[in-house]
């Protein structure tokens, strides 16, 4: 999701007021869970990370992507976890369901869990906010119909964009998860906002500390979600 757009997170005023009543997900450090690691036990739990640049880890160097945080994340909690990391720069909801199937049957056995990041290319190409609806609905049904549960990433739109596109564009996340039971974080980037040291210069993508601000504040759902498959 190379994002050359309107420098959302360095504008925090214009996003906190298009995000009023978002709540502020709480942190949990990832350095402080790993001072007190557990070692992973139980069988293997894969989890299928399905994304754009966000998960793909643009910016930042192997290794250092929010998926492979999260991971380690887990793991210090105990959690036999291995993530595949089907992220991919750029991508849209329509390249991401497009792709699915072939990412989905590559696995060797139905992941645990998916945990989607998808829409945030369609909001800066200026896809209709319906079309993006169908391609997130497409792919929850896709996942449901396969009995993998869903953690869905939420986005907001970007405030320049305009109320009526927000009114459209903003309530897809939210009403999906409940459509179909998916485990939702209502907007992912909310961490990030007013903290221009956790971004990189293009003013969107997290630096290192910021993807660790985003799996702190994103474990306990994940982990929740897991817990619920077991």
């Amino acid at each position: 999701m190379k994002w050359k757009w309107l420098a959302v997170l360095a504008s925090p005023l214009a996003l906190t007021a298009c995000n009023q009543d978002a709540p502020t997900a709480p942190e949990a450090p990832v350095a402080a869970a790993t001072a007190s690691a557990q070692v992973p036990h139980g069988d293997e739990v894969v989890i299928l990370a399905l994304g754009d640049s966000l998960f793909a880890g643009y910016g930042l160097e192997p290794g250092q992507s929010y998926p492979a945080h999260l991971e380690k994340a887990l793991q210090a909690r105990g959690i036999n976890a291995r993530i595949v990391n089907a992220g991919v720069s750029g991508d849209t909801t329509s390249g991401g369901l497009q792709r699915a199937d072939f990412v989905l049957n590559d696995q060797a056995r139905p992941p645990a869990l998916v945990i989607i990041s998808l829409g945030g290319n369609d909001m800066l190409r200026g896809v209709a906010p319906q079309e993006t609806r169908k391609n997130l609905d497409a792919l929850l049904a896709k996942f449901a119909a396969a009995k993998v549960p869903v953690l869905l990433l939420g986005m907001l739109a970007a405030p320049n964009l305009g109320a009526d596109y927000a009114q459209a564009f903003n309530p897809i996340y939210p009403a999906l998860a409940k459509k179909y039971g998916a485990a939702l974080v209502p907007f992912f980037l909310q961490p990030l906002v007013a903290r221009p040291e956790l971004v990189q210069g293009d003013h969107v993508h997290p630096t290192l500390p910021g993807i660790d601000v985003l799996v702190g504040s994103t474990l306990d759902q994940v982990a929740g979600a897991l817990a619920k498959v077991k």
